[in-house]
């Protein structure tokens, strides 16, 4: 957390926490706890700067008395919904999204967020179905039991996702990924396995990239920004069984700003960074700015991690737009 947090802080001002961890953050106390874990292990000129929004790991057993708890901390902005198996940590996640209808219910009721990694873990889906198959079997369901539940489908990686989103009601929003917007699943084995682009969900067809590229950038509020930045050490990732997951949290907006340049669509950043998540999260937007200068830069081809490397996307590559 030291070596990676300020990438993070330096590029945004808040940002919302994934509770997979080992244990899973599956209470308010353990969400209070690791958010100062978090604060301590930021630079201390970027702890004024940086605000953690915790969420909770949604459980079979996730108690609607815990949402309760979650919403009145003031500092639990989302409930993490995965689907066991699906994803790294996620062996405790929800076994049957039934089992947690009291709770979904408490949350609509007082409108704490669903955050939903979609995919199914279904023996013998195909890996490049499984979240168009997730959305026919578990979210439209699920949007039609609870109407009110306001649920963000995260890293969506498919042109059925999109179709989704802007097809349902205004309590449904997504966010892209930058990976997902610069790489398609022949940047997994183009030249030999790229360990380093792997990630769950998987890149898809180019055909499904450019949908999420046109849904970034059409000025939908119902898409925004969220980096999905996974950090595995390089012998985590070079195995013979490698986790999932792309390091983008080095170079986070400047991804985004070459992929919206070559839409040719630099004018619907801001709205997408911006605006659109804090809207949906009924949070105020934040006033102070970041620059981007169009400045050639060389990305590091590695980081320091907890003693070993940690490979970044695009590794000894240049990008064309720089913060400063």
């Amino acid at each position: 957390m030291h070596a990676v947090l300020p990438h993070t802080a330096q590029q945004f001002a808040r940002a919302i926490i994934m509770p997979n961890l080992k244990p899973p953050v599956t209470s308010t106390a353990m969400a209070l706890a690791y958010r100062e874990r978090i604060l301590a292990a930021l630079p201390a000129t970027m702890r004024t700067c940086f605000n953690p929004l915790m969420t909770l790991y949604l459980t079979n057993n996730t108690q609607p008395e815990e949402i309760i708890r979650a919403k009145q901390s003031g500092i639990i902005h989302g409930i993490k919904f995965y689907p066991a198996g699906a994803t790294t940590n996620s062996a405790a996640g929800v076994t049957d999204i039934f089992k947690c209808d009291a709770t979904l219910e408490k949350m609509a009721q007082i409108n704490l967020p669903l955050l939903v990694h979609g995919e199914v873990t279904t023996p013998g889906v195909d890996i490049f179905d499984k979240e168009k198959i997730f959305i026919e079997q578990t979210l439209l369901p699920l949007t039609q039991r609870f109407p009110t539940l306001r649920i963000v489908f995260e890293h969506i990686t498919t042109s059925d996702a999109v179709s989704f989103v802007k097809e349902t009601s205004k309590n449904i929003a997504a966010t892209i990924t930058a990976h997902h917007l610069l790489l398609n699943r022949n940047d997994i084995f183009q030249g030999g396995i790229h360990p380093h682009h792997f990630c769950l969900p998987v890149l898809k067809r180019e055909t499904h990239r450019l949908a999420l590229i046109e849904a970034a950038t059409s000025g939908n509020p119902k898409f925004f920004l969220g980096t999905d930045s996974a950090p595995h050490s390089q012998s985590n990732k070079e195995t013979a069984c490698g986790c999932a997951g792309i390091y983008t949290a080095h170079a986070a907006i400047e991804f985004y700003a070459e992929a919206f340049e070559q839409a040719e669509s630099i004018d619907k950043l801001e709205a997408f960074a911006s605006f659109y998540g804090a809207d949906f999260y009924q949070l105020p937007r934040n006033n102070d700015q970041i620059t981007l200068k169009k400045e050639k830069w060389t990305i590091p081809p590695h980081f320091q991690f907890a003693g070993e490397k940690l490979i970044p996307l695009y590794a000894g590559k240049n990008l064309s737009w720089k913060m400063i």
